[in-house]
C-alpha cells in the first residue's frame, strides 16, 4: 500500500468515545439492513467521512454493497477488488477527498471490503479504519447466520433446492490459525448437489473433508449432509479420526441405505506436523511441496466408499499417516474438477490442475485468492457448463519460524500406514 498522505501527522481530536460506546451497543441489535447507516455513524464518530460495506458474492466475482442504492465492484480490476484479493488496505482519489479501502476479514476469511470517505489522511486516521473494519466485521459474521437478506445480497442468480440445503451445512470457505490455513471453494455456486466440504480446528489440531455423494439431487446432498452430521459429531465428542469415519459409515448406511459417497477425511497436528489421512473411495490427496508434486506420497490402497452396509461394509478402515514438512500444501478435489472439459471435448486435467495450483503459490498468493482463481479457470475452461460439480480444498501447514523444524535439518518423511 503507498503511504498515506499526512503519514506521521496527528489527527483532529480523540472521537467522541460515549457516542462511539452508544454506537456499539446499539450495533449489537441492529438489523443487518441497517448495518450501512449504522457504518456511517460510527465512522463520524472516530472523525472520518462516509462508509460504505461492500460484500464479495457467492463466487467473488463482485463486491455487492450493503446499501441497495449503489452499483456492485469487480473483483478484478478495481482498486476495492485489489484491496479484497490481497488482504491488503488501499487509498485511492476520489475527486476532493480519498477513499480508503479496508478488507473486511473474519479470522481468515475474506468477507468483502469497507471503504472510508476522508479528505485528508493521517496514520492515526488509518489506524481507526481499521478498527471500524474489524468491528464490522464481526458485526457482518454475527448476523449472517440467521439473516436471509445478507444471504441474498451476496446472490446474482437464483439457487436450487439441493444447493440452498447443502450450503446451510457448509463452514465457511477459508479458517486458519498461526500455524495452517484451510480454504475451499466449490461450483457450479448455485447448481451444487452431491459435493461437499468441511474444516475445523479443534485446539492445535486441523480437521478437513471432502465429499462427493452419489447423483446430483437432493439425496445426493442430504447423504453429504448426514456424513458431514456425522463427522462433526464424533468430532465433538472427542473422537480420533478412526471414530470419526466409523461413525460417517454408519450414519449414511442407517439413514440413506441405498446411497453412498466418497471422501478424504484428514487429521493434522499443526504443532508436529503430523498428517493422518483416510481414503474412502475418492481421488487420492496430493502433497505440494517446494513448488512440485510429490507423486504418489498420499496415496494409499483402495477402500470403499462411505455408507455401503451388510457385506460390503469394510471390516475397518486403514488410517494413514505421514510427515509433513513446513509450508506443505494438501490438495483436495472431486473428480469434477480434472475431468472438466473444453469445446473440443479435452479434459483440464490433474497436469493444468496441479500447475495452476504451483505457479499461483509461487507468485505469492494467498491460498484463497488461488483457489479463487483456479476455479474461475475451471469455469472457464468449460464455459461455465459443468458436467458434475466440482469442489477443491487446499490446506497448509505453515507453523511459526521458532517451532518450524528446518527441512535441512533432516530428510522428508515418507508416507506410511497405521
Amino acid at each position: 500500500m503507498p503511504d498515506p498522505p499526512h503519514a506521521g501527522v496527528d489527527s483532529d481530536p480523540a472521537p467522541d468515545e460515549s457516542r462511539l460506546e452508544r454506537l456499539i451497543t446499539e450495533a449489537q441489535t441492529a438489523l443487518p439492513v441497517e448495518l450501512p447507516a449504522l457504518a456511517d455513524r460510527c465512522a463520524s464518530a472516530l472523525g472520518l467521512g462516509a462508509a460504505l460495506i461492500y460484500l464479495a458474492d457467492l463466487q467473488q466475482r463482485l463486491l455487492v454493497p450493503l446499501d441497495e442504492a449503489l452499483e456492485a465492484l469487480p473483483v478484478e480490476g478495481s482498486t476495492a477488488g485489489w484491496a479484497y484479493r490481497t488482504i491488503s488496505s488501499r487509498v485511492a482519489g476520489e475527486g476532493d477527498d480519498l477513499v480508503i479501502w479496508i478488507p473486511l476479514v473474519d479470522g481468515a476469511e475474506r468477507l468483502g471490503v469497507l471503504g472510508v470517505r476522508t479528505a485528508s489522511l493521517d496514520a492515526l486516521l488509518m489506524c481507526r479504519g481499521r478498527m471500524l473494519a474489524h468491528l464490522l466485521a464481526m458485526l457482518i459474521t454475527s448476523k449472517r447466520a440467521y439473516s436471509d437478506w445478507l444471504a441474498a445480497r451476496t446472490r446474482t442468480a437464483p439457487m436450487r433446492l439441493p444447493t440452498e440445503m447443502l450450503r446451510a451445512f457448509l463452514p465457511p470457505r477459508t479458517i486458519g490459525t498461526t500455524r495452517c490455513v484451510s480454504t475451499a471453494v466449490l461450483e457450479p455456486a448455485y447448481d451444487i448437489a452431491g459435493d461437499a466440504f468441511d474444516h475445523s480446528v479443534v485446539k492445535h489440531v486441523l480437521h478437513t473433508m471432502i465429499l462427493d455423494g452419489m447423483g446430483h439431487d437432493l439425496t445426493a446432498g442430504l447423504t453429504t449432509s448426514v456424513a458431514m452430521a456425522a463427522a462433526r459429531n464424533t468430532r465433538r465428542g472427542g473422537g480420533d479420526l478412526a471414530d470419526v469415519v466409523g461413525s460417517v459409515d454408519q450414519a449414511v448406511a442407517q439413514w440413506l441405505p441405498d446411497h453412498f459417497c466418497t471422501g478424504v477425511l484428514c487429521r493434522l497436528d499443526t504443532k508436529a506436523g503430523v498428517l493422518n489421512w483416510v481414503n474412502c473411495g475418492h481421488p487420492a490427496p496430493l502433497l505440494i511441496r517446494d513448488e512440485r508434486v510429490l507423486a504418489g506420497a498420499l496415496d494409499s490402497p483402495p477402500q470403499p466408499p462411505i455408507g455401503l452396509a451388510g457385506p460390503l461394509a469394510p471390516a475397518a478402515r486403514r488410517v494413514h499417516e505421514t510427515k509433513l514438512e513446513p509450508g506443505d500444501c494438501v490438495l483436495m478435489y472431486t473428480d469434477g474438477v480434472v475431468e472438466a472439459r473444453d469445446a473440443d471435448g479435452a479434459e483440464f486435467g490433474l497436469d493444468r490442475f496441479t500447475d495452476f495450483i504451483i505457479r499461483s503459490n509461487a507468485a505469492g498468493q494467498r491460498p484463497a485468492e488461488v483457489l479463487r482463481l483456479l476455479v474461475h479457470a475451471i469455469l472457464d475452461y468449460q464455459r461455465s457448463q459443468f458436467r458434475d460439480d466440482a469442489t477443491i480444498l487446499l490446506f497448509e501447514w505453515r507453523p511459526q519460524d521458532g517451532n518450524a523444524v528446518s527441512r535441512r535439518a533432516r530428510p522428508a518423511g515418507s508416507p506410511r500406514s497405521s
